[in-house]
């Protein structure tokens, strides 16, 4: 029975062929809850406008660590690694 259960658990192979898309896919999701976070600013009070700053904030810090990562998975991808 032990057997089974090691042919169950078998980690899935590293497929990293779509990296690069999956990360543009994100960078425009976040780009859209950014500028969806302006459009409800409007409406906020003070504290509220002042989290959703903060979060704007940290959205822009993810952004930039995207764009980072798709300028290595590309250089990798051109360098024949997958």
């Amino acid at each position: 029975m032990a057997e089974n259960n090691q042919h169950q658990h078998q980690p899935n192979p590293d497929d990293r062929s779509d990296n690069v898309e999956k990360l543009q896919s994100m960078v425009q999701n976040t780009i859209e809850n950014i500028e969806e976070a302006h459009e409800s600013m409007q409406f906020a009070g003070p504290e509220e406008r002042e989290l959703i700053e903060a979060k704007n904030h940290r959205r822009e810090e993810s952004i930039a660590a995207f764009r980072a990562e798709i300028k290595d998975e590309a250089s990798s991808r051109e360098n024949g690694h997958q």
